[in-house]
Formats: structure tokens, C-alpha cells, sequence
């Protein structure tokens, strides 16, 4: 199986260096990556790096914590779309998940959604499965479908553990079929993205990316961080 159209070639660490996005940028177009996933601040160079090669520029709102104001993850939207972003992975407000506030968890992904409608782009919603029970993870899918997210993503990489066989399964099963599933967080290996593509994801993020490609990589747990 041909593992580059689902791959989002991921670099969000806070050191990266215009040097690093240039590289990223550049694997991403030869192996024809479904994005390449950079900080606000680099979306700019990665859409001049990557015009007209088919691969989408990605980069991310209310990252890692996701407790912004809705309307500063809105105007953080509106730039990353302004400099050349088509792909947005926006952190949902878990403390509003967890208290019972879904109005208001809906209504955010809602004008983000709106917003990227608008522009012609995507928006993944990333719900933090490491942080949820079963029956959040539910209802955090069912917010984001009925907010008109087009994927729900599982993890940011930075809590205890990235996306999981499972994690994966139970959004696949309470969300309607339009609705994309991203894995992202701790996948090192081939196998393991494999798996999680097997259970319903439709987009891997990793960092990784090359490497995932490659029949030859070890296995390892792909829950690890």
C-alpha cells in the first residue's frame, strides 16, 4: 500500500528552523504527501515552497492547549489562511468539553468551519483522545460533525500518548462517513500506520514521514509519544 497520499509531513516543534521547513517542504513534494503540517509562522515559506506541486499547506490553531479564546483561534485562522494555508488542525477547548459547555465547544468549531468553507479550505478539529474517556471521544464526534469539521484528528504529540488502534475505531464508529479521521502522535513505524489506517484513519500525521514509507522500519508501539 502506498502510504504518501495519507501522510501529513509534520514539523511542530518549537525550534524548527526555516532550514528544517525547507526540507520538509521539499520531501513533501517528492513523495507527493497529502500536506506538509508547519507552525503559523512558516506557513508563508511553505507556500511559496510548495506552489503548484499538488501538496496542501497545513499548520495549526489553539496549538497545543487548544484554551485560546474562540475568537483568537478565529483570527489566527483567518492570517493562516491570508498567508497560504488550505489545511487547518485547530486543538478543541477540552476544558469546555469536559464541563459541559458544548454549546459553546460547537459554536467555535462551527466559525471555523464556516471560515474555511469560505476560503475553499479544510479544517480537522483535534479532540486530545489521550486526555478524553470513551464517552467524551463520542461526543466530542458528534460536536464535530454537527459543527461541519471535515476531519477529527486524534492527538496534538504533546500529551502522554499519541493516537491508538482504538482511539481510532470508536471515532470511526460515531462518526457519520463523511467525516475524516486523522491519526497523529507516536506513529514511528510503517505497521503502525498501517493499523491505524486499517482501523478507519484516513490521514496519518507524523513527522516521519519518509520513514513511514519504508517496508524495513522496526516495529514499536505507535500509542508512544
Amino acid at each position: 500500500m502506498n502510504l504518501a497520499p495519507y501522510i501529513d509531513h509534520t514539523l511542530l516543534r518549537p525550534d524548527a528552523s526555516p532550514a528544517q521547513i525547507a526540507r520538509l517542504c521539499a520531501e513533501a513534494a517528492a513523495q507527493r504527501f497529502a500536506s506538509a503540517c508547519v507552525p503559523p509562522s512558516y506557513v508563508r515559506q511553505a507556500a511559496e515552497a510548495l506552489e503548484g506541486s499538488g501538496v496542501a499547506v497545513c499548520t495549526v490553531i489553539g496549538f497545543p492547549l487548544g484554551y485560546a479564546l474562540a475568537k483568537v483561534k478565529f483570527f489566527e485562522a483567518h492570517q493562516a489562511l491570508s498567508d497560504g494555508a488550505t489545511e487547518l488542525d485547530m486543538v478543541l477547548n477540552l476544558g469546555d468539553l469536559q464541563a459541559g459547555r458544548l454549546v459553546e465547544v460547537e459554536d467555535e468549531i462551527g466559525q471555523l468551519a464556516e471560515l474555511c468553507r469560505f476560503r475553499g479550505a479544510l479544517l480537522k478539529v483535534i479532540i486530545e483522545t489521550a486526555l478524553l474517556t470513551e464517552a467524551e471521544i463520542v461526543t466530542a464526534c458528534r460536536l464535530c460533525a454537527e459543527a461541519g469539521a471535515d476531519f477529527v484528528k486524534t492527538s496534538t504529540g504533546f500529551a502522554s500518548r499519541g493516537a491508538s488502534v482504538a482511539d481510532v475505531a470508536l471515532m470511526r464508529a460515531s462518526l457519520p462517513t463523511h467525516i475524516r479521521i486523522k491519526a497523529s502522535g507516536g506513529i514511528r513505524t510503517r505497521a503502525a500506520a498501517l493499523a491505524l489506517v486499517a482501523a478507519g484513519a484516513d490521514r496519518i500525521g507524523a513527522s516521519n514521514g519518509v520513514a513511514l514509507l519504508l517496508d524495513s522500519a522496526p516495529a514499536h508501539d505507535s500509542t508512544a509519544s
